[in-house]
């Protein structure tokens, strides 16, 4: 179908759940929504239930329709906030993403990608589709949950491979990104592998903020109502000295950090 017989309008997708005042999803106040669907099994998941491809819980919604809804919360966003999509795995339902954000940039609205970047492939057709929806994206919030290729199996069930050649291909075209990292007692908190994800960090060119998540067990009450045994039973939070150490491994830098040194 030619480009501009497309109605952004009319396309749909399939919406887990929204959330209206958003504080940690991207700058500013932010509209947030959830897309069903995931192929990660992330270890310390607090979206199980945004896994299946299809869930009788999840709504398919228009992108006229999810905007509308966002619409009504836009004057608190203030001049920093806007929409985000999350997820799941946003990027499963790349059409909708680009008919939401078209025309969400045609009202003006900043707009977010939080994505895991299972599905990048760096092929033309892909890449194709790609560019389209970071024509229209503002800023990816990118989740490397282990630079080391075995351990990241062992979180996620699956290879880091296209994660990272999506954090370079969007630093070769400069799309602003906040690398994001959540530090899991035991698991993603090895000294090794935080100092070569700093340092892969570090060769990217496009990074607004590099922050450490740590780890929470808000989510596990989940598990146990989808009837999913917790991986993760009975590890507590890290302690501020392993987020301390942490933080200098990686050198990571706040936004504010990013804002000073760049003179604004």
């Amino acid at each position: 179908m030619p480009e501009e017989a497309i109605d952004y309008r009319k396309v749909t997708g399939l919406v887990h759940s929204t959330e209206s005042f958003g504080s940690v999803d991207g700058p500013g106040v932010r509209f947030v929504v959830f897309m069903q669907g995931c192929m990660m099994r992330c270890q310390y998941c607090h979206n199980p239930d945004t896994w299946a491809l299809t869930n009788d819980k999840a709504s398919e919604r228009t992108a006229e329709d999810v905007l509308n809804e966002a619409l009504r919360y836009r004057g608190f966003w203030g001049n920093k906030g806007g929409i985000t999509v999350s997820g799941g795995e946003a990027t499963l339902q790349m059409d909708f993403l680009i008919a939401l954000f078209t025309l969400a940039k045609e009202k003006g609205i900043h707009t977010t990608l939080d994505t895991c970047a299972l599905t990048f492939r760096n092929t033309p057709a892909y890449l194709e589709k790609y560019d389209k929806l970071m024509a229209v994206t503002d800023l990816v919030l990118l989740d490397i949950k282990e630079i080391n290729p075995e351990q990241h199996k062992v979180v996620t069930g699956h290879s880091n491979k296209t994660i990272l050649a999506c954090a370079r291909y969007l630093s070769d075209i400069g799309k602003p990104v906040w690398i994001r990292h959540v530090l899991v007692p035991d698991l993603t908190d090895r000294d090794e592998d935080l100092v070569k994800l700093g340092e892969f960090v570090k060769t990217l060119k496009n990074v607004e903020r590099f922050e450490i998540l740590p780890y929470h067990t808000m989510g596990e009450f989940k598990w146990r109502e989808l009837g999913i045994p917790y991986p993760l039973e009975g590890v507590k939070p890290p302690t501020a000295e392993r987020v301390k150490n942490a933080k200098e491994l990686m050198h990571t830098e706040t936004y504010d950090d990013y804002l000073k040194r760049i003179g604004n």
